[in-house]
């Protein structure tokens, strides 16, 4: 179903399963295969220790976080490629033809990224993405904000309004879409237009439509 674009002059897009192909499956077997133990994977929210959310937010470096994961793991000589291979086995990929609906829209909104990630996953994604495409990942965008490196996290309502803030843009004139529920409501809560990019649906049908 296209969605009307009548009124929006900004969007910004969640990365993980909207932009970006995930499988978060992927990150927690191959930890298992380095000796993760089955109670540091919780089922509410993949990992139960909180340095993985500490990074998320950057209130760990990425070598705070290895030498964690060294601990979590009681093998003190794991090599740092080692853990960040592990940790970015769930980052696949970013179509072309996503790709190309952004450059689309690109000519007719601001186009800018809100993502809850961290620094090992977007270097690594950062330098995969110019191998596959040919470009720069931020180019796509006006700006493109990172959890860890805005310190705020989503669903928080103050993660929201420091992306309006930094950003500037209006909130009754930006489009928020995100994969996960208790994401876009909060983004509501914010103030923003919103879409729920649904389980099955492809974002490059949805705006498809509407270009």
């Amino acid at each position: 179903m296209p969605i009307d674009l009548a009124a929006v002059k900004n969007i910004i897009f969640d990365l993980g399963n909207v932009l970006l192909n995930l499988d978060f499956n992927a990150s927690i077997e191959a930890f298992r295969k380095l000796g993760l133990a089955d109670e540091v994977v919780d089922s509410g929210q993949a990992y139960s220790d909180p340095v993985f959310y500490e990074l998320e937010t950057g209130q760990v470096s990425a070598e705070g976080f290895r030498e964690r994961i060294r601990e979590i793991l009681n093998n003190p000589e794991i090599p740092d490629e080692q853990i960040d291979d592990a940790w970015c086995a769930m980052v696949l990929d970013i179509p072309a033809e996503r790709v190309e609906v952004v450059k689309k829209l690109r000519e007719k909104f601001n186009i800018y990224l809100f993502s809850n990630t961290n620094e090992i996953h977007i270097n690594r994604l950062h330098a995969e993405f110019k191998n596959d495409h040919g470009i720069d990942f931020p180019s796509l965008f006006v700006n493109d904000f990172y959890s860890h490196e805005i310190g705020e996290r989503k669903p928080d309502l103050s993660a929201y309004q420091k992306v309006i803030r930094l950003s500037g843009v209006q909130p009754e004139e930006t489009l928020f879409v995100d994969d996960l529920e208790n994401n876009i409501d909060a983004a509501h809560e914010a103030g923003l237009k919103t879409f729920w990019l649904k389980k099955g649906m492809e974002m490059t049908k949805v705006f498809n439509g509407s270009l």
